[in-house]
């Protein structure tokens, strides 16, 4: 497969999934719009790698997921300096764990944008441009979350059912037209973002560390291991080919088995 004239953007990609995405696209030779937060320098290291490694084009949009007409003109950044957008993949996210009667209505008001509705606005901005050229790839990251529930969680929880659902509207309203709309529900990846809720969750149920990773991280998945950043990436970049053309409005579970119990 071979993605060389098309373009990717990947929020939430100077690290975790949203970077394994981006450099799996990229070496199909795909060019890449990031878009994340981070230090400056490391930024612009990964940028330039992503270059150097792949042969292709990159640039970093610091668009604000918290903002919609940033978020709106990120994808136009994309389709200025390379003509389309006609891959989006929506990464960033956010993950705050409390009791529901304790949960700062800021966290939630934050989770629920950046989690879900900085999807709908990037959507909204790039679809126009694939409905043009009947062709388009959209790929939402969800999370086994988007199909059960852990205490504790309730913002994400319900963003990632809100991706669900999002996922499979939009699917629906373009089928017609060449573009594709799925989202990855992957468990447990050893992340950023998983490593850095082991303290909050270490409070909020009197557990050691060990005890958080063995006995409520992975003792929701079968397998007993964390999914990787790559396994993810292979299967966003299987999703962006012509084998996958037929696959929209799927969520596709990559959990070890935790959703099959």
């Amino acid at each position: 497969m071979t993605l060389t004239s098309k373009t990717a953007v990947v929020t939430g990609s100077t690290s975790g999934i949203g970077l394994a995405i981006a450099r799996a696209l990229a070496k199909e030779g795909a060019n890449i719009v990031l878009n994340g937060l981070g230090d400056e320098a490391e930024i612009e290291k990964t940028r330039a790698g992503i270059e150097s490694e792949f042969g292709v084009k990159a640039l970093y949009s610091p668009a604000n997921m918290l903002k919609s007409d940033e978020i709106e003109e990120m994808v136009r950044l994309g389709e200025r300096s390379f003509g389309s957008v006609d891959i989006l993949v929506n990464n960033a996210g956010i993950q705050f764990v409390s009791p529901v009667e304790d949960f700062p209505v800021e966290k939630w008001d934050q989770i629920i944008a950046i989690n879900l509705s900085s999807a709908f606005h990037a959507i909204r901005a790039a679809v126009p441009g694939m409905k043009a050229r009947k062709w388009g790839r959209i790929i939402n990251t969800a999370s086994a979350h988007s199909l059960v529930a852990s205490p504790f969680k309730s913002a994400y929880v319900a963003a990632k059912h809100g991706i669900a659902g999002l996922t499979k509207t939009v699917a629906l309203e373009v089928a017609t037209h060449g573009i594709t709309v799925n989202c990855i529900s992957p468990g447990y990846v050893w992340t950023p973002l998983v490593e850095r809720q082991i303290p909050d969750t270490m409070k909020a149920r009197g557990l050691t560390k060990e005890q958080v990773i063995n006995d409520v991280l992975l003792e929701a998945q079968p397998t007993k291991q964390f999914v990787t950043v790559d396994q993810v990436a292979a299967l966003a970049v299987f999703l962006c080919s012509d084998a996958a053309s037929q696959m929209s409005g799927a969520n596709l579970s990559m959990d070890g088995g935790w959703t099959a119990k």
